[in-house]
């Protein structure tokens, strides 16, 4: 093995060796505690992708039920607008698909295999895609019902406009929440090792 300089071939005896010589020199940090925090690391990549879809599933949740308990008389329910009508439609299809992500990370996190299998890349690759197309349907809606919020805010403000704006803001974190999940998950597919 040489390195790119066409100099002087590198032996693996000669790794090993500025190895023990950089932790001897008390340079404060060994090769045992960057593993430890390598795998720290990697352990809390593990968790936050089911813990980020678990607040997907909350806030989505929190955006159903918020835009559903939202009438208020004539002109002051949110089945009057196609917006809210919207956001309704998106935060239901949110929690139906988080709720049946989370359910299938936790059925099947103990029946998981550790030898790679071409369709389980497939299905990870696929989720991945399906969880960006949710946070885009989510930050869709929040953004096409923030306007005619904003419209009836200038008129007054009144139960009606902070119940909407509150469910419009659930499904914003919603969104965030859903994009880290998919972030994470696209992390960890890239750090696989196939072989």
């Amino acid at each position: 093995m040489t390195n790119p300089d066409k100099q002087n071939p590198v032996e693996a005896s000669d790794v090993e060796a500025a190895a023990k010589t950089e932790t001897t020199q008390g340079s404060g940090t060994s090769s045992f505690s960057a593993i430890t925090q390598r795998w720290k690391r990697e352990d809390l990549v593990k968790k936050a992708s089911p813990i980020t879809r678990g607040l997907c599933l909350l806030f989505s949740l929190l955006a159903f039920i918020i835009m559903v308990s939202n009438k208020h008389g004539y002109g002051r329910n949110f089945d009057d607008y196609e917006e809210y009508k919207y956001v309704l439609a998106i935060a239901i299809i949110s929690t139906v698909y988080t709720a049946w992500q989370t359910f299938v990370y936790l059925s099947k996190r103990v029946l998981r295999s550790p030898d790679f299998n071409v369709g389980r890349f497939l299905r990870r690759s696929g989720n991945r895609e399906r969880l960006f197309i949710v946070a885009y349907l989510l930050i869709s809606a929040a953004s096409s019902a923030i306007p005619l919020t904003n419209r009836f805010r200038e008129g007054q403000d009144n139960i009606f406009t902070d119940s909407a704006a509150s469910a419009i803001s659930m499904a914003v974190f919603a969104f965030v929440s859903l994009a880290l999940s998919a972030l994470f998950s696209g992390y960890k597919l890239s750090t696989h090792s196939f072989i």
